[in-house]
């Protein structure tokens, strides 16, 4: 086949992808990853890969706007269509300048995704895009507009055709056919149809202007008003069945002066501020609220410390649970949800993977505690913008109409992550200290990936008229893009609860997270949509660009966050007031020995008989809090504070309780008979076994708890009488990674992957479209010197190009054959052999000799 030249119109998608050079094709690639899974063997099979149905679909959904605005246009346009009627149709007979500006671009991005081809005066899309954009009476087309005239006579009597031409005062025709080409000149010519108007009467104007941008389909009565019986006759509405008439393309577009849509957005709306800020009070308001988020998830997880809730048979944590969660965090439910959604993406928490299945905290939580706490907030918000789990869907049904659990199976979205990215990137683009305003936010958002079917700007819902009720025909949001808005929304509230944003407005450490935010560019290698290079499906970071990103937050944020302190004031209320974070050793002392009463700038801890107790429990004697608290004390430790610790200590270990049931034993006998004859022992069954032993049919954990409702502070022993000291048992589960991301669609190939892809396509091509030569003779196979064979298949590995060998296989048997080289190596050439469709390895001694593919092997 000859080479088709740029100056000869391309007759088919395949043959348009040919004139493109590797870059183009590349682009392409990198747009729409979907078609390099599994590698076309040839550019036919590329365009036909690019045709189906899916493809296109998942095409269509990563244009902006105005590029989907365009394919719309085309999609009622003639098929082909020259550029002056698409430029008619998007900027309608004023010639909108705005829009002519920017046609342009949007016909080249809809080239470069191949959803059209073809040169400007022969303009084609797509045939799959055309159905899936064009009108139909189940598919109103997302311009409003209905079909041709010669689409909607379609089954029309020609009698019933002659009456209307008649009525519009044309000639009569001797044909149906005919007598519809010459109504549709009529419509189309905008003096004769100005002049018919003009001769309508008033209520049928209205009729039409209530039908002119859509739905273009009604219902008529039985017995039709004046008005509408008058646009029947007159060809204005087209009978679409029995009961339903529908406005013809022409005579919509001639009321719409020419446009396909009754508003075009050939730029991104502007994201407007909201409120300013200082950027210091925007950097003080987010590193208080990241402290906040990291105080949270340790709270958290310190609560599941023992192990956490079971897991759900189906999955999930029990509303039950979350519940008890909430309530101990001092939050509401979704938010708790959020928390603990959190920390699950960011793999410190997960099911233990035993019989009895609980959530509890991973190994890597603790390396986690042990990090800066710069650190350990990068860590959770880069978990947070990469993860596709979405907690604000919790509360919601899933499609069978079961209700989504928090840490289910079924929270995963992958659009979750690019949309994260964009916000931020979004609001980046704002002065420093400066918060959006959400509904232009949103408004951005919705022209970058529009919801397919309303991206002409107008209402989605149907016409109404008093004539004519309305068809039934809606082309509501689709639930995918209802779902991008409402997570941007989820976005603007998690980014303020982690501390990226401060009053609404990106911090510094905001800003560090996403990096470069030039024009173009976006969070972590993003991409503005509009732009060339900004079509199609965004890749994910890569670790390294995670790493950075991680890396560029900590470093940014680490000067907001105050030093832990080793210090707390001690007051004769029995409080201790933390002014700040403090180091670890303190605060796991602090939580034992006593109770958090309020939580803020500084934290106020209040010492009571029960929290020393505990601490007592835990190994600590009343020596050992003394000397701690003097060492931690910023003030001299109050004496009422020294007395309750001592109170506590005297009595703490007097009475014993060990397993008989269960038994009390105490050296003072006296303290034993004032238990049996107090009234609230009555449930704890207890008898005396000897002077200093009283046995119980309760359980020892029961037993105590009854005693030190009492009013004592008994100590548990062990079976050889020494006190069982009660530290926490921190539970941990077996190592776990965080969740993998669900990816969107097929990742966005890289270069290297691009590039063999690319050339086993160009090979595959030029091996199905060479014209083949019958197998010759032994004595006519190319015949080469062995260093010429090697030098020539070395340098074609390197350059990717494709050979003519000739080579004999072990019965002797002669072939000729077209081979890409991939690697030559230990007298071996492993190449992509296009005569068999197949990657195979041959001798270099069995090679005869090499040609180029464009010379005659002969």
């Amino acid at each position: 086949m000859p080479e088709r030249t740029r100056s000869t119109p391309p007759r088919t998608l395949a043959e348009a992808l040919r004139t493109r050079d590797d870059a183009s094709l590349t682009g392409l690639l990198r747009a729409r990853p979907d078609l390099l899974t599994p590698v076309p063997s040839d550019l036919s099979q590329l365009a036909t890969r690019a045709g189906t149905r899916a493809s296109v679909v998942r095409a269509l959904e990563h244009l902006d706007r105005f590029t989907l605005q365009t394919a719309e246009a085309l999609a009622v346009a003639p098929d082909p269509a020259p550029y002056e009627t698409l430029l008619a149709l998007m900027a309608g007979d004023e010639c909108d300048p705005e829009v002519a500006d920017a046609l342009p671009g949007a016909v080249e991005r809809l080239r470069e995704q191949a959803l059209l081809w073809g040169t400007d005066d022969r303009l084609r899309l797509v045939r799959t895009a055309r159905e899936l954009l064009a009108p139909s009476p189940t598919h109103p087309s997302p311009t409003g507009l209905g079909p041709t005239v010669a689409e909607a006579t379609v089954g029309m009597s020609p009698g019933r055709v002659q009456e209307i031409v008649a009525a519009v005062g044309l000639a009569g025709t001797h044909d149906s056919v005919s007598a519809v080409a010459a109504l549709t000149s009529l419509f189309t010519d905008r003096t004769r149809m100005s002049a018919l108007l003009d001769e309508a009467p008033t209520e049928s104007l209205n009729v039409l202007s209530r039908l002119v941008w859509g739905p273009p389909y009604g219902e008529v009565a039985a017995a039709p008003t004046r008005p509408v019986q008058w646009l029947r006759d007159h060809g204005l509405l087209l009978p679409a069945s029995a009961r339903t008439v529908v406005l013809p393309r022409e005579a919509a577009l001639h009321l719409r002066a020419g446009r396909a849509h009754q508003s075009a957005e050939p730029r991104p709306p502007a994201v407007v501020p909201a409120r300013e800020y200082s950027p210091q009070a925007v950097d003080a308001a987010a590193a208080g609220q990241a402290f906040t988020a990291l105080s949270t998830i340790e709270d958290l997880l310190k609560d599941w410390d023992e192990g956490g809730p079971a897991v759900l048979r189906s999955g999930g944590l029990s509303v039950r649970d979350l519940k008890r969660t909430a309530t101990a965090l001092d939050m509401s439910e979704q938010l708790a949800s959020f928390w603990v959604e959190l920390a699950y993406a960011a793999g410190l928490l997960a099911a233990d993977g035993e019989a009895d299945e609980r959530f509890a905290a991973t190994p890597a939580y603790d390396a986690w505690l042990e990090s800066p706490a710069q650190n350990r907030w990068a860590a959770l918000v880069t978990a947070w913008l990469t993860a596709t789990r979405t907690p604000g869907l919790i509360g919601g049904l899933d499609p069978k109409g079961r209700a989504l659990s928090t840490l289910g199976p079924e929270l995963d979205r992958a659009a979750a992550p690019e949309v994260r990215r964009r916000v931020l990137a979004l609001m980046a683009t704002l002065p420093e200290g400066t918060a959006p305003d959400p509904d232009s936010l949103l408004t951005r958002l919705r022209w970058e990936r529009p919801v397919r079917g309303t991206a002409s700007g107008r209402s989605s819902g149907p016409a109404t008229t008093a004539d004519i009720p309305t068809a039934r025909h809606t082309h509501g949001a689709s639930a995918v893009g209802d779902l991008r808005s409402r997570i941007a929304q989820w976005t603007l509230s998690e980014t303020e609860l982690l501390g990226i944003t401060g009053r609404g407005a990106l911090s510094t450490h905001g800003r560090a997270l996403i990096g470069d935010t030039t024009p173009g560019t976006g969070p972590l290698g993003d991409t503005t949509p509009g732009t060339t290079s900004g079509t199609g499906p965004r890749p994910a970071p890569s670790p390294a660009e995670l790493a950075a990103a991680r890396a560029r937050a900590a470093d940014a944020i680490t000067p907001l966050i105050p030093e832990p302190l080793d210090h707390v004031l001690l007051q004769a209320d029995l409080t201790a007031v933390a002014p700040g974070p403090l180091e670890r050793p303190l605060a796991e002392l602090l939580g034992v020995a006593a109770d958090v009463e309020s939580k803020g700038g500084a934290t106020v801890y209040r010492f009571t008989a029960g929290s020393v107790r505990r601490a007592l429990d835990a190994g600590q004697t009343a020596g050992d809090l003394h000397a701690f608290l003097a060492a931690h004390s910023r003030t001299p430790v109050p004496q009422p504070l020294t007395y309750l610790i001592d109170d506590v200590a005297r009595k703490h270990g007097h009475l014993r309780v060990g397993a008989a049931s269960s038994y009390v034993r105490c050296d003072d006998d006296a303290v034993l008979s004032e238990i049996l004859a107090d009234t609230r022992s009555q449930s704890l069954r207890l008898r005396r076994l000897a002077p200093t032993v009283l046995a119980s049919m309760a359980d020892p954990a029961g037993l105590l708890e009854g005693l030190r409702s009492m009013g004592f502070a008994p100590a548990a022993e062990s079976a050889d009488g020494d006190v069982l000291i009660t530290r926490a048992h921190a539970y941990r589960t077996p190592p776990r990674t965080a969740p993998a991301p669900v990816p969107e669609g097929p990742p966005v190939p890289d270069d290297v992957l691009l590039g063999a892809a690319l050339r086993a396509i160009r090979a595959g091509d030029t091996a199905a479209t060479v014209v083949h030569a019958p197998v010759p003779e032994h004595g006519d196979l190319p015949r080469t010197p062995s260093a010429e064979t090697l030098a020539t298949v070395q340098a074609a590995a390197m350059t990717g190009a494709a050979l003519w060998i000739g080579y004999v296989n072990a019965d002797g048997a002669a072939s000729r054959r077209v081979i890409a080289p991939v690697r030559v190596e230990g007298g071996f050439v492993t190449a992509y052999d296009h005569t068999a469709d197949d990657v195979r390895t041959y001798p270099l001694h069995r090679i005869t000799g090499v040609a180029e593919l464009t010379d005659d092997p002969a």
